[in-house]
């Protein structure tokens, strides 16, 4: 331990920062302004091993204009990279100690220092500081008191001298006290929350009880250079670096307040100290809020949402209609669930039946959880959320599409038409204005409906094995739909429009009565893409079994080995190629009427699937009543939309025979 302090004490000593650690009184935070009042400096005398050390607090001797510019941090522990506040002023008490209001921003790290001063387990608080002249008071035996003033770069070189060192050695053989350095000029810069020391009274960097400076034989230990530490920061850069990030924490905030009239919300924020992350995110919150759209997900947590059971609410409503019964008794938390969800859903869209929120959507069921109806699994259950569900039953997921989930309202998303244009000009020439381009991807929601027949009897069954069938049956249903229509969606009769029916995509043509695809076909395919710039992203074919049959024994040239479609990893022209008879092969091209199949070639992640908030399900104990079955209807709001027509290349008269 005497080594370590040597080792500290020396490096304080070479690069001019020092540091003492002072208590900390819980009691001074004010919750509501987020403020603490710190003493951060006394008149303690203070031992390190090559003397005592006093800073004097006399108004002249302490510089505050660094602590007083509002800029100065509030850190953890002397790591610059982790700030939960700032020093919004300092000032010398009349108990003659340094004091400090400092502000706690509101970032996640913030608040966790926050609480644990409020809570007790911090009650420390650090200052680092510059030492610009000090006074030496030596005393030893035999010989009149003196004292000599050194700056503060004089009194660094002379405590790390090895002629120093050897008669501070001398000093403590002969019996004499040690030197008293009382700091005259010294200049507070930070001040940080730190971690309780072994002794709280004395605080960080002091001696600890019982150990005293390091004996003559110890003072050489570490090895002590002019040169400055590599791993002491620059004190001036440092501060000219929070300063700058602070200006433009400021500007950044005030800037994205102007552009939403929410100038008198940025001005707050600057001056609470909030991040500029954290202020986007008030500020989304309180976009949205103004908006007063309803809400995607009514708020249940994960044990909530894994509690409640289709199957459970099924029954209840066909209890209800059949036997009159009353839903709310026989399935209490689901019907809570529903009801709260209507009273979120959209207005403007008609309920058919019972709404399931986002919440029970998004949940994933366990093997071994039990809920609170008392369903227990015996086999591992597959499925994980319905809309993961969904989404697995789409060759979409496979391509790569990208999907929007729990969608409120109708979307538009801004797409840029036409960038910038760069000219040469010649001297004193300006040149012609390039202006950017903008239109909107618009989405509004459209309703797929599907229908599965169950028994009686099943609904009845406590098992989360049909839990898990009910969902997976509701949503491949949906999804063969969705899948359809993102594809060959007409955009006609309440119907999305798919990649098939969007204007500007590219067209291979075969021939005037359709052809029988070649190499050449589906090269092309993939050279409008790449001619348009867009081969980037989810590259990959679609197709359905019959072309991928013709392909398999179709040469890519006439006479030589070597099929179109490849047996490997990439089996078609280097890229992923996807099988779903979903694909249309029953296209007309001429007098080739309902036999021609479609060949697709694209960036498929600028094809979105937009889901809306929950689904309407429809429970019908009528239909199949003589045969004992139940018909559940399920309503999913959805649209499709293409980011870049560009993105993609088709060939609509493939001939298979």
């Amino acid at each position: 331990m005497p080594e370590q302090l040597a080792r500290r004490d020396l490096e304080e000593a070479r690069s001019g920062v020092f540091r003492r650690a002072f208590h900390m009184d819980r009691g001074a935070v004010d919750k509501q302004t987020r403020t603490i009042e710190l003493a951060f400096s006394s008149e303690e005398p203070y031992e390190r091993w090559w003397g005592i050390e006093i800073l004097d607090h006399s108004e002249s001797s302490v510089r505050l204009g660094r602590l007083n510019d509002g800029a100065h941090p509030l850190l953890v522990n002397h790591d610059w990279d982790r700030q939960p506040g700032v020093i919004e002023k300092a000032w010398i008490g009349d108990d003659r100690r340094g004091r400090s209001t400092a502000r706690f921003g509101r970032s996640a790290f913030a608040e966790e220092i926050l609480q644990d001063v409020e809570d007790g387990i911090r009650s420390l608080v650090s200052v680092g500081y510059l030492v610009h002249k000090v006074i030496e008071q030596s005393t030893s035996k035999g010989a009149e008191p003196s004292e000599r003033v050194l700056t503060g770069d004089e009194f660094r070189t002379l405590v790390q001298s090895d002629e120093f060192q050897r008669s501070l050695g001398d000093r403590r053989a002969a019996g004499d006290d040690p030197p008293v350095y009382r700091v005259v000029d010294w200049e507070p810069f930070e001040n940080s929350i730190v971690a309780i020391p072994a002794d709280a009274t004395v605080g960080v960097g002091r001696s600890f009880n019982g150990v005293k400076a390091p004996p003559p034989e110890e003072l050489k230990m570490p090895e002590v250079n002019n040169q400055p530490a590599a791993s002491v920061p620059d004190v001036q850069a440092i501060t000219n670096a929070a300063r700058e990030a602070e200006i433009a924490r400021s500007r950044e905030i005030l800037a994205l307040g102007n552009l939403h009239s929410r100038q008198d919300m940025a001005q707050k924020a600057v001056a609470d100290g909030t991040s500029l992350e954290q202020f986007r995110s008030d500020l989304l919150a309180d976009l949205a809020a103004k908006q007063a759209k309803p809400s995607a997900e009514i708020g249940l947590t994960d044990r909530e949402a894994r509690r409640f059971s289709f199957v459970r609410l099924i029954e209840a409503i066909c209890r209800e209609k059949m036997q009159n019964g009353n839903a709310a008794q026989l399935a209490p938390f689901e019907m809570e669930v529903v009801r709260a969800a209507a009273g979120q859903h959209d207005s403007n869209r008609q309920t058919r039946g019972v709404r399931i929120p986002v919440d029970v959507l998004k949940r994933d069921l366990t093997v071994g959880t039990t809920s609170a109806g008392g369903y227990t699994v015996a086999t591992d259950l597959l499925g994980g959320s319905f809309i993961d569900v969904l989404r697995n039953a789409m060759a979409m997921q496979q391509l790569g599409a990208t999907f929007l989930t729990g969608l409120v309202g109708n979307i538009a998303i801004p797409r840029k038409t036409a960038g910038a244009t760069s000219y040469w000009v010649g001297e004193n020439t300006a040149p012609t204005e390039g202006a950017l381009t903008f239109d909107q991807v618009t989405m509004s929601p459209k309703t797929v409906a599907a229908f599965v027949d169950y028994s009686r009897k099943l609904t009845l069954q406590a098992s989360l094995d049909v839990e898990s069938m009910v969902r997976n049956d509701l949503a491949a249903s949906i999804a063969l739909a969705l899948d359809l229509a993102a594809f060959a969606g007409s955009g006609a009769a309440n119907q999305p429009t798919g990649v098939l029916s969007v204007s500007g995509i590219g067209d291979v043509e075969g021939g005037t009565n359709g052809l029988a695809p070649t190499w050449a076909h589906i090269v092309e395919l993939e050279s409008d893409i790449a001619v348009a710039n867009a081969a980037i992203g989810s590259m990959a074919y679609y197709t359905n079994a019959k072309v991928r049959g013709k392909l398999k024994t179709t040469s890519k040239v006439s006479g030589q080995n070597g099929f179109v479609w490849d047996a490997g990893a990439e089996p078609l022209n280097g890229y992923r190629a996807i099988v779903s008879n979903q694909v249309p092969s029953n296209l007309t091209k001429g007098t080739a009427a309902g036999v021609c199949s479609a060949i697709a070639f694209g960036n498929w992640a600028d094809l979105l699937i937009g889901l809306w908030s929950g689904i309407d399900l429809l429970v019908d104990p009528y239909t199949g009543s003589s045969a004992g079955t139940v018909r559940v209807t399920a309503f999913q709001d959805a649209d499709i939309a293409v980011r870049h027509a560009e993105s993609f290349s088709v060939m609509k008269d493939a001939l298979t025979v």
